[in-house]
């Protein structure tokens, strides 16, 4: 049988795919309606499952549609599956399906001759052929009730977790399952258990039927009524579970909608009771069950047979894991997040969210550590200065030319983002190094830089200078000199740019200078060992302190554009000189 399943879940169709792969047959699950295509497993090999945007869309043949859509859409997808010529049936997984939807469905399954199974179901299996939804249970219950061979007993129940059971049950004592079939829960299913049991008695495969019924509801009564005409001729062996309810004062509700006896006619022991008078094979109690089936099985030479399946489906490695069989390799290594819980280096964010701060959070994930006061308000100073620069800059500049090329506001932010480097805002990463490895007197190395050829980053401003200063340097000076322990990183910049300032008012020490300094002093201030600042200036965490605060900037300039309705940007010829 040929399916198409509707938002397919990787459970599920895994399942059905193991199936067929333990059966002997091809994948049977050839198309699936989702937004891409679907991947999974047929034995050891990956297939790609086709997508369609409608069950009407699929190209091919499809016999069956397996309806996993929620209960508001559940009921649109099986009217229109019913309308295919070639879909003979439909389940439908969801529960909760308005009673009126239900009913509509019925009508349109009656005039075009198809079945549909459910709503709440976990649908139907035929042994050895095809398993159509969550049927038969896991691969390891398929192969315990031999499922991979084709029986001869039709079993139909309400209950799916029973209808698993009662095939363990049937594989002891019988020779196999022909097919079998869960009705669901609901007061309104779309197909009744007489449906089914009647389409048991017009297939010849099928010798034997089994039934399982529940309290509530008169579905019973309806098979009585039809063994009576003569229209149910085969061995039907069928329990009416539910007995315990007449143990309680109230009416009892089961798992089920449609499973509460409202009357004594409605209950186990009166239906049970009933059905045996009309001829029916009933067991005393459910413990006895197996032994009704087995002896009738036996009068038939329904005989079980003693097979192993040939080939059986591999394991996901991932059930493997969990069952401790296998090994894997994590792909990733973490140690600032905690598994399904937003704690940030072990603190947990509903105690941030209280009380913390942006300053608090860069500790804990940057640093994995709690920092002290001092050092969390002057991440949060360096974010307020560094946030911005104006459009005229290269970061900024970009994600304007971007977001008025109609990009959205994250391609903008990265656009800029990729114009940090060492001559816009990656100096940070350059100047802590070169604050922190230099020991030498200030002279000195900006000689040794000279002769070096290199720039001295974190010295040197387009616009400021000695006479007219960037005040975002001024007051980071006046905060550390005010909260430091120590800033003997900022006095050793300090003296650097009293030397290349004699040689050019503009050589000042810049705020990419300026926060590469104190971002080492606030370090060392902090107890941070020698090894541990190394580590950290190598991280570049200058630089990454950089694109954070200037990302706010960024942002704003994309969204600044977009609310003004800039238009695209072309520069101006005159601003071009071509060299010919």
């Amino acid at each position: 049988m040929k399916a198409v399943v509707v938002n397919p879940k990787e459970r599920f169709v895994q399942s059905i795919l193991d199936f067929d792969f333990l059966c002997f047959k091809e994948p049977s699950t050839t198309a699936c309606v989702s937004s891409s295509p679907f991947r999974a497993f047929y034995g050891n090999r990956e297939v790609i499952i086709p997508s369609y945007s409608s069950v009407s869309d699929v190209e091919g043949e499809v016999e069956v549609v397996i309806n996993l859509a929620s209960q508001r859409s559940a009921a649109p997808i099986t009217l229109e599956s019913l309308e295919r010529d070639d879909v003979k049936v439909v389940v439908m997984v969801a529960e909760g399906v308005r009673e009126q939807e239900v009913k509509k469905i019925i009508k349109k399954a009656k005039e075009k001759g198809k079945t549909v199974i459910g709503p709440a179901t976990v649908g139907f299996l035929r042994g050895g052929e095809f398993k159509g939804g969550l049927a038969g249970g896991d691969i390891s219950n398929a192969i315990k009730s031999r499922l991979y061979l084709k029986g001869s007993v039709g079993l139909v129940s309400k209950s799916g977790g029973m209808l698993n059971e009662m095939m363990r049950i049937i594989s002891r004592c019988a020779d196999g399952i022909y097919e079998a079939v869960a009705v669901g829960g609901e007061v309104f299913p779309a197909s009744t258990m007489l449906d089914h049991i009647l389409r048991f008695e017009k297939e010849p495969g099928v010798k034997m039927i089994v039934a399982l019924g529940e309290i509530g509801k008169g579905d019973e009564y309806e098979i009585i009524k039809a063994k009576e005409k003569g229209l149910i001729t085969k061995p039907l062996i069928m329990y009416v579970t539910g007995s315990s309810a007449s143990l309680f004062p109230w009416n009892v509700q089961f798992g089920h909608a449609a499973a509460k006896a409202s009357s004594a006619k409605e209950s186990a022991e009166e239906k049970n009771r009933a059905l045996r008078e009309a001829g029916i094979i009933v067991p005393e109690s459910f413990d006895r069950f197996e032994d009704v089936i087995r002896a009738e099985a036996r009068s038939l030479g329904l005989i079980p047979l003693n097979c192993s399946p040939l080939r059986i489906p591999p394991r996901d490695v991932k059930e493997l894991i969990k069952e401790g069989k296998a090994r894997h390799k994590s792909a990733f290594v973490c140690s600032i997040a905690s598994k399904g819980r937003h704690v940030y280096a072990g603190v947990p964010a509903s105690k941030l969210f209280e009380k913390g701060s942006i300053g608090e959070v860069i500790g804990l994930l940057w640093f994995k550590r709690k920092l002290p006061p001092f050092f969390v308000e002057f991440l949060e100073k360096v974010v307020i200065l560094l946030a911005d620069h104006g459009p005229a800059v290269s970061g900024a500049h970009n994600a304007i030319v971007a977001s008025r090329a109609g990009k959205d506001v994250i391609s903008s932010l990265c656009s800029g983002l990729l114009t940090i480097g060492p001559r816009f805002g990656g100096a940070i990463d350059e100047a802590m190094r070169n604050w922190w490895s230099y020991d030498m007197d200030a002279y000195e190395f900006v000689e040794f830089m000279k002769k070096q050829g290199k720039r001295i980053a974190g010295i040197g401003h387009r616009v400021k200078s000695k006479n007219n200063p960037d005040e975002r340097v001024e007051m980071l000076k006046a905060f550390a000199k005010s909260r430091f322990s120590s800033t003997r990183f900022l006095e050793k910049a300090l003296a650097v740019e009293r030397i290349t300032t004699q040689k050019s008012e503009k050589l000042i020490l810049n705020v990419d200078g300026a926060v590469a300094a104190l971002l080492l002093d606030a370090m060392e201030s902090s107890g941070f060992s020698k090894k541990e600042i190394e580590e950290f200036v190598e991280l570049g965490i200058g630089n990454a302190l950089f694109a954070f605060s200037r990302s706010l900037g960024i942002i704003g300039h994309a969204i600044d554009q977009k609310r003004l309705k800039q238009p695209l940007f072309r520069e101006d010829e005159d601003n071009i000189l071509y060299l010919e």
